[in-house]
């Protein structure tokens, strides 16, 4: 009986020191607000004043927002949703257009997420740590992603 009793308390001990072991604090990379407003901004140069630019950060949270002075009331929630699509994904928001029209379709009926073009990904390496998005460009979609990829290069150096 005591030998059961310590293989048990042994197994359970490993159990105990395996957690120990695997709890750790977590350090993570962000766009910070300072990143937030010079991407939002330089994206809001580069595509004129009728453009709304969103900024979230790793957890699809938003940063920044800014409206144009010209920008249309419903521009809010498309940049968030194509800045946050971009982000949950890491992809631009038109190469997750494309993959969800056959493959993954399923993927569109997650909330918050939009088959718009105008979402870019912030990206350090392969990881994703925040997105941007652009509603209300004069021409459309592409130049709407155009302008996120500018407002990122304009921090391009933090990102390393």
């Amino acid at each position: 009986m005591s030998v059961r009793l310590a293989a048990a308390a042994a197994v359970a001990a490993l159990f105990a020191l395996h957690g120990i072991v695997q709890a750790q604090v977590l350090t993570e990379k962000n766009v910070s607000a300072h990143m937030a407003v010079t991407i939002a901004e330089t994206a809001l140069d580069q595509c004129g004043w009728h453009t709304s630019v969103a900024v979230v950060d790793r957890a699809g949270r938003l940063r920044v927002f800014i409206q144009g002075d010209g920008a249309s009331p419903h521009n809010l929630e498309l940049a968030r949703r194509k800045a946050y699509t971009a982000q949950t994904f890491g992809r631009t928001s038109l190469e997750w257009v494309k993959r969800t029209e056959t493959n993954t379709p399923g993927q569109r009926s997650l909330s918050e997420v939009i088959p718009l073009q105008g979402g870019t990904p912030i990206k350090i390496g392969n990881e994703t740590i925040g997105g941007v998005g652009l509603s209300g460009a004069p021409n459309g979609g592409q130049q709407e992603e155009d302008c996120g990829k500018a407002g990122i290069a304009k921090v391009a150096d933090q990102l390393k």
